[in-house]
């Protein structure tokens, strides 16, 4: 199945939102910007230090990029599969081929895929601008009146609507097209374990919305979350916590120039808050894979079948391809 949360023919209803996505921006703190963001105190004034000396003497830190990665639930969710995208995307040509239409989607690129980063849940990360990427290739919208127009085309691709089939967690609900070429290109990857690879991937994004809300309650993130404070009001912004103070700034360009967000970063960087916030999360998230083995156990059987019958499919379609193009010279 597909690794897209936003496909063709999903719908999904949920009543919390489920952390997801990316926020746009760099995916390491640099060590340029940490010099340039020295000091804790504003631009108008420097406070007074009056830190502890452990305190007062920088945490040694992992590199944000790599912290992102430390817990197990978003690795498992985040991990790139472009050939299984692709698998699926020449298996509904194919599909959609046999029945007399042009199916056409945009490949999905290891570039576009990466660009999917990891969730930041814990506020800003980095001084620096997100790097620029070009935007995804938009699907061309199909013209009126050509086939791909018609109701025939969008039922030989998304099947019939009183056949699609639903996946539940505990919170939320996925549907997705229970026939069409698009349910047969994921039951060609997955079998008779579609259903149920829906099914853990909403709870795993589930498990890691709840880990975040539990991670505060966590002795040491508290204790690191009161130290972040601690800096941030002798920075002059008295901040409750950074993701607050980041949602409390609305445009790049405030985010940018904000001294609240230097200061964020430099009360980070020195407080080690980071490295404790991953870490504390990572623990959180690895006791509710403990308790519920059977989820990362289906997830990674179901995973190593879908990557399995992936390459399959890509061989053979590129054994078609080789042997309908022309042969050197014959042109």
């Amino acid at each position: 199945m597909s690794d897209e949360r936003h496909g063709p023919g999903d719908t999904r209803s949920s009543a919390p939102r489920v952390l997801r996505g990316p926020r746009r921006i760099a995916l390491a703190l640099g060590l340029a910007a940490s010099a340039a963001l020295s000091g804790c105190g504003t631009a108008r004034e420097q406070a007074p230090d009056h830190r502890t000396a452990a305190q007062a003497t920088p945490v040694a830190r992992a590199d944000a990029a790599e912290l992102r990665q430390r817990p197990p639930i978003t690795e498992l969710l985040f991990t790139p599969n472009t050939r299984s995208h692709e698998a699926q995307r020449q298996f509904a040509i194919a599909c959609m081929a046999g029945q007399g239409f042009r199916y056409a989607p945009v490949a999905k690129t290891q570039e576009a895929e990466n660009a999917d980063q990891l969730p930041q849940p814990f506020g800003l990360e980095s001084a620096t601008p997100p790097a620029a990427t070009a935007a995804p290739q938009a699907e061309t919208p199909p013209k009126p009146g050509s086939p791909e127009s018609t109701e025939a085309y969008g039922r030989a691709l998304f099947g019939d609507q009183d056949k699609r089939v639903t996946a539940k967690g505990v919170r939320m609900a996925v549907s997705r097209p229970g026939n069409g070429c698009l349910a047969e290109a994921e039951t060609r990857l997955l079998g008779d374990g579609r259903m149920r690879w829906l099914q853990v991937r909403i709870m795993l994004f589930e498990a890691q919305e709840q880990a975040r809300g539990s991670v505060e309650k966590d002795p040491a993130f508290q204790t690191a979350t009161k130290h972040w404070r601690e800096c941030m009001k002798r920075s002059g912004f008295p901040q409750k916590d950074p993701t607050r103070l980041l949602a409390s700034v609305r445009t790049a360009e405030e985010r940018a120039t904000s001294p609240a967000l230097k200061a964020d970063l430099r009360c980070k960087d020195e407080t080690g808050y980071l490295t404790t916030a991953y870490t504390r999360l990572a623990a959180v998230q690895q006791r509710w894979l403990d308790g519920n083995p059977a989820i990362a156990k289906d997830w990674r059987t179901l995973t190593d079948r879908q990557n399995k019958n992936a390459n399959e499919v890509l061989g053979r379609t590129g054994a078609k391809a080789t042997a309908a193009a022309p042969a050197p010279g014959s042109e």
